[in-house]
């Protein structure tokens, strides 16, 4: 069966349907990849209040850098947490962008964002925090999954786009 003066035939529809539940999995599934920048920036940001408050907890979800800014920032006193604040803060918001960039398949923000937070696991490995460290490889193990998914997400878009699918970003 056709519609009228529309050219949409049940097959063609049928695979557009098919292109869009695709499309909507890696998009899902690739969002999920790159939440793990924000779940760590967050996480990074709390470890800084605690390690502030003095509280003798910490997450081992968080970034190594973090940590040392942290300490460097006890030792300067109350100026110090100030700063730490606003340079943790600004840590948590470049992990922002790289999840942004991310989950909308930007190749650039996952070389990047993994590749620091990679630089981030040997610093927590000379600190000799392995319960981190073996965090810290998970997580890129997780992201690379993400990562994985480029090249289908640049292929169901290029259809997409061809077929006239919008994009749910």
């Amino acid at each position: 069966m056709t519609t009228p003066g529309l050219g949409i035939t049940p097959e063609s529809n049928n695979n557009q349907n098919a292109l869009v539940e695709q499309k909507v999995r890696i998009e899902q599934a690739l969002k999920g990849s790159a939440s793990w920048f924000l779940m760590i920036a967050g996480l990074s940001v709390v470890n800084s209040v605690l390690s502030m408050t003095e509280t003798g907890i910490r997450f081992i979800f968080g970034l190594g850098i973090t940590q040392v800014v942290d300490a460097v920032a006890h030792q300067a006193g109350s100026a110090g947490l100030v700063l730490d604040l606003i340079i943790n803060g600004m840590i948590a918001g470049v992990l922002i962008l790289f999840w942004n960039f991310a989950r909308k398949g930007q190749k650039w923000a996952w070389i990047t964002g993994m590749g620091l937070y990679l630089i981030d696991g040997i610093i927590l490995l000379l600190f000799k925090d392995y319960l981190a460290v073996a965090f810290h490889a998970y997580a890129l193990y997780r992201m690379s999954n993400g990562m994985k998914l480029l090249s289908a997400f640049e292929q169901v878009n290029k259809q997409a786009s061809s077929g006239s699918l919008s994009s749910s970003m």
